[in-house]
């Protein structure tokens, strides 16, 4: 097993109120919660936080709402690849001048087919005018994306900037794609989109999981991270896959809503963004039993 620090950052849900702006309260609220039972860092505005529904003053702006609240920036890996380079080259540049751990960073998204040379020339193109204080975590969804981090991408990037390429996050949801990252480039932090991979990414010598189910179940999550080389880690990863299984089964985003909402006794948490549409009476009982199973871990 790698001697490598294993961590959890939430890609914390972003909270709106009736008229569908930001709901900053519930936000910071949320955020310090989930650090408080588990988690040790965030990584917001990314998919399950509807940053693409986000402007770039909004992000920025709840960025400095969780820094101004007491959120040690280290702990925060905010997204912010944009299909415009002046806009990710914007929020990395707020980020890194906050003093945030790094930037998770999408490619440019809405132009497919493109090659690994246009995606490197995007990055470098933020990478040199944001500066060598950055620190990119890439982000690798190809599904939403329809735009690949290619391993000669990654190679690539690393060659040319180093360190400043820090990490990945890999959202393919294929455990081989991973695994030939933690493989290749030992060097960064190569985080798994689920929990229940943690066992073979910490074994292969990952960083740990970005997981939008750690909204719901963060102090589960991190009982699994702990014991992991403990009598009852079966048991562990058995509750975390329970109520990963229940999420993979809904509308994601607004059912991830629709739990923290459930868990806050706060139906304000479940308000979403269009194009979503808020969780239905037909999803209850899943809500119900992701929330009873996520708590069982909680009163222990």
């Amino acid at each position: 097993m790698s001697s490598r620090k294993i961590e959890l950052f939430v890609p914390a849900i972003t909270p709106f109120t009736e008229d569908l702006s930001v709901d900053t309260d519930r936000f910071v609220a949320h955020a310090k919660a989930l650090i408080a039972n588990g988690a040790h860092g965030l990584a917001p505005f990314g998919t399950t936080s509807e940053a693409n529904s986000l402007t770039v003053a909004e992000r920025k702006a709840a960025l400095e709402a969780l820094v101004d609240s007491g959120i040690d920036p280290a702990q925060l890996i905010p997204g912010t690849g944009c299909c415009a380079s002046a806009d990710t080259i914007e929020l990395s540049s707020h980020a890194t001048a906050l003093g945030c751990r790094g930037v998770l960073m999408l490619p440019p998204f809405f132009y497919k087919g493109v090659s690994d040379e246009g995606v490197f020339d995007a990055y470098a193109q933020v990478i040199n005018a944001v500066g060598p204080d950055l620190r990119v975590y890439l982000y690798h969804i190809p599904q939403m994306s329809g735009v690949p981090i290619t391993l000669t991408l990654i190679e690539r990037l690393i060659a040319a900037f180093g360190d400043q390429i820090a990490g990945l996050k890999d959202s393919s949801g294929k455990w081989d794609n991973t695994a030939a990252v933690i493989a290749a480039f030992p060097q960064i932090a190569t985080y798994s989109a689920s929990e229940s991979l943690i066992p073979e990414n910490v074994a292969a010598g990952g960083a740990g999981c970005i997981s939008a189910s750690l909204n719901v179940n963060p102090t589960g999550i991190r009982a699994l991270v702990e014991g992991l080389n403990g009598s009852d880690h079966v048991a562990l990863h058995a509750q975390v896959s329970a109520v990963r299984s229940i999420f993979e089964g809904l509308p994601l985003i607004p059912a991830i809503k629709a739990a923290v909402a459930a868990q806050n006794d706060d139906p304000g948490f479940a308000r979403v963004r269009p194009p979503f549409t808020k969780l239905g009476r037909a999803h209850t009982d899943a809500i119900s039993e992701a929330v009873r199973v996520a708590g069982e871990q909680t009163s222990r």
